[in-house]
């Protein structure tokens, strides 16, 4: 029954796309003397809104030029803006801000793209013991999280200090490959008083080991007890597939004002970091074994936030704080 069900509307969804949505917008261009595009950027605001629905419009067009717009290179997007207009035949002397809201909104959705490949690219790299530059950045990652304690060998159990599971960290970085250690540097780099904090509080015991007056004396969190950097190479796998799924264009089209790049993935790296030691402590698992469980629900919170298409993860980033006007 309910394959019968998920076929039944699955045929109307396509009947709607196909036929009802043209007709419709048949009649809106009719009705208004606007093509669809115009109608989207003088009723949205810069940002998911417009963007989303730009995308789509462009994706299900039946012109090529319109669908192949979606993955010019960045370097043509103001040609494609050009052929565009000249296609709808709008006049760009008299619709001047048409062409920089499509302008706007098209980098984006191409950065979209180059961004996924970017990162596709630096998780596909595997940490290799004999390249200068991977064994700089960890290194690198040592001195931030421990600044007053040197490592007294490349091959040490120290390592596990910072949250790795053995005495070689390049081992931990095989699911994620140097987009692990990018993310993780960046972290520890550019918000290094949320990564202390984190890496002190994971070290912290269980507080129901404790009696009550004990841990009240020593103020410490609710129960810990994860891996700081497993947990990061875990958290940098939930935002690469929250980025490859499409799921983080809501975000991103919020908090990047033209092309999303490698920094605005690894400022939402900072904040799923962040909310993810929130959460875990708020969801007091007994052992690092609910690590899944724990991990699985707040998959789901994030997801549910990022439907809304005003969400920006992170709003200190947001683009409407970026002064942008006229876009």
């Amino acid at each position: 029954m309910k394959h019968f069900l998920r076929v039944v509307t699955q045929f109307f969804v396509f009947l709607y796309c196909k036929c009802l949505w043209r007709g419709l917008k048949f009649v809106a261009r009719k009705f208004t003397g606007r093509c669809e595009l115009q109608r989207i950027c003088s009723n949205n605001k810069h940002g998911a809104r417009r963007t989303l629905k730009i995308e789509s419009s462009l994706r299900y067009s039946k012109n090529e030029l319109l669908q192949s717009a979606l993955s010019v290179h960045p370097d043509k997007v103001e040609k494609t803006i050009d052929d565009i207009m000249a296609l709808k035949k709008i006049n760009p002397d008299t619709n001047p801000q048409l062409a920089i809201s499509l302008q706007a909104s098209l980098m984006q959705i191409v950065g979209y793209r180059s961004l996924v490949a970017e990162v596709e690219k630096l998780r596909r790299e595997p940490y290799d013991c004999e390249n200068p530059e991977h064994e700089d950045m960890l290194m690198k990652l040592w001195k931030e999280l421990r600044p007053d304690t040197p490592l007294t060998c490349r091959i040490s159990k120290q390592w596990c200090e910072i949250g790795f599971q053995g005495s070689d960290p390049k081992t931990d970085f095989r699911g994620m490959g140097l987009l692990g250690l990018h993310n993780l540097l960046y972290f520890a780099e550019h918000d290094k008083a949320s990564a202390l904090q984190m890496l002190h509080d994971s070290l912290q015991p269980k507080h129901n080991e404790m009696n009550t007056p004990d841990w009240e004396q020593k103020n410490l969190d609710k129960a810990i007890g994860y891996s700081f950097a497993i947990v990061g190479i875990n958290i940098t796998d939930l935002a690469y597939s929250l980025l490859v799924s499409g799921a983080l264009k809501t975000h991103l089209y919020n908090v990047a004002p033209e092309m999303p790049s490698l920094q605005n993935l690894q400022q939402t790296f900072c904040y799923l970091m962040q909310e993810f030691h929130r959460f875990w402590i708020e969801e007091d698992p007994s052992d690092i074994m609910e690590f899944n469980r724990v991990r699985s629900k707040f998959h789901r919170r994030i997801l549910r936030q990022l439907k809304n298409p005003d969400m920006a993860l992170c709003p200190h980033f947001a683009a409407s704080n970026l002064h942008l006007v006229n876009l």
